[in-house]
C-alpha cells in the first residue's frame, strides 16, 4: 500500500480481503466458506447489515459510500473492484488543482 496526501491506497484484493474479513465476523461464518463470486445475500447479509459493512468501508477507505452500491455490485469480487476504482478516482480529484 503506497501513502498518497490523506488517503491509503488498497488494492483489489486488499478491498476483497478486508471485505470479507468483516462479512465473515458481522454474520458470524468461518471466512473460509466465503466465495466473492457469490451474492452477498447468500451469506444472510440484510439491509442493516449492508449498512453498516458501508460505515465501516468508509471508514476504511476515506469517502461516502452508498449502501446501494452493495446491490449494485452484488459479490465481493465486483464490490471490491467498483470501490477499488471509486478510491482512484477520489485521489486522483485530490491531486487536482
Amino acid at each position: 500500500m503506497s501513502q498518497s496526501t490523506n488517503n491509503l491506497h488498497y488494492t483489489t484484493e486488499e478491498i476483497q480481503m478486508w471485505l470479507i474479513s468483516n462479512i465473515a465476523a458481522q454474520m458470524e461464518i468461518n471466512p473460509d466458506v466465503i466465495d466473492i463470486r457469490e451474492p452477498l445475500d447468500s451469506y444472510g447479509l440484510d439491509s442493516v447489515q449492508a449498512i453498516i459493512l458501508a460505515k465501516k468501508a468508509e471508514k476504511l477507505l476515506g469517502f461516502k459510500l452508498s449502501p446501494m452500491l452493495l446491490w449494485h455490485y452484488p459479490t465481493i469480487e465486483l464490490l471490491a473492484e467498483r470501490l477499488a476504482e471509486e478510491l482512484e478516482t477520489s485521489e486522483l480529484e485530490s491531486f487536482q488543482i
